[in-house]
């Protein structure tokens, strides 16, 4: 999991996030193919980005660790869950803030587990 715009939010952060999201999924293509000149297993992940407010602080007694909770990173795992491997699937709220930025294809309001319909897109690439 990663958040960006913590702790201080811009304009940049949902196309920052969507651009990593993308590298993430190019380098992996780039593993996948030495992985298949080895004779080894391919790896797949899927990526699910949502934008929204959430809370962020540290937790712990003994061993700290920073943590991030709230709506949006439920909603976020849910696109991620509903998402397809090799993809960078994005809510309709994200789309609104990077529209300008990528092509994107609409998939439809999707079912998402304990949140409902949601709309979301698969990204495509870069303008």
């Amino acid at each position: 999991m990663c958040a960006g715009g913590i702790p201080t939010p811009n304009t940049t952060n949902p196309i920052d996030v969507v651009k990593s999201g993308m590298a993430f999924i190019e380098a992996l293509h780039g593993l996948n193919d030495i992985f298949q000149q080895k004779g080894l297993p391919q790896i797949n992940f899927r990526v699910g980005i949502h934008s929204g407010p959430l809370i962020s602080g540290i937790v712990g007694r003994k061993k700290f660790a920073y943590d991030i909770w709230g709506d949006t990173v439920n909603i976020a795992a849910r696109l991620e869950q509903s998402g397809v491997p090799g993809k960078v699937n994005i809510s309709g709220m994200t789309y609104e803030l990077i529209k300008d930025s990528f092509n994107c294809s609409y998939r439809g309001k999707v079912d998402a587990k304990n949140k409902g319909k949601i709309d979301m897109y698969f990204v495509e690439n870069i303008i």
